[in-house]
């Protein structure tokens, strides 16, 4: 969720929904039922996250760039690997371990009822 002022947190999430519209607007356009819808979006987040090479992503699918992060080895038999990426940030000042910011989202993660 977006911080109030700040249009650039959505900035990744517009960019995948377009892309998919893209590609997909034709198939779901044709589809009759919501099972239809489900499972065309389903195969396009596959095809997003699993075969979508990416240039940026040491040319990877996003699954394959986030196994090579974590493990440290590159997926592909080439004669130059790349080097394993170092983070710019630590997880603490990107805000891991820390309470959400939305009071909201906590209350809804738990099940509780949301309240104003």
């Amino acid at each position: 969720m977006s911080r109030k002022g700040n249009c650039w947190d959505n900035a990744p999430q517009e960019s995948f929904h377009g892309h998919m519209k893209d590609h997909i607007s034709e198939k779901v356009a044709a589809c009759t039922e919501f099972l239809e819808v489900k499972a065309i979006v389903d195969d396009y987040m596959d095809y997003y996250n699993s075969r979508r090479y990416q240039w940026e992503l040491a040319k990877l699918a996003p699954n394959e760039f986030y196994q090579f992060y974590t493990t440290g080895v590159y997926p592909l038999d080439i004669p130059n690997k790349p080097e394993l990426p170092v983070p710019s940030k630590s997880a603490e000042e990107l805000g891991a371990g820390t309470e959400s910011r939305d009071s909201t989202l906590d209350a809804s993660a738990s099940g509780q009822p949301l309240t104003e």
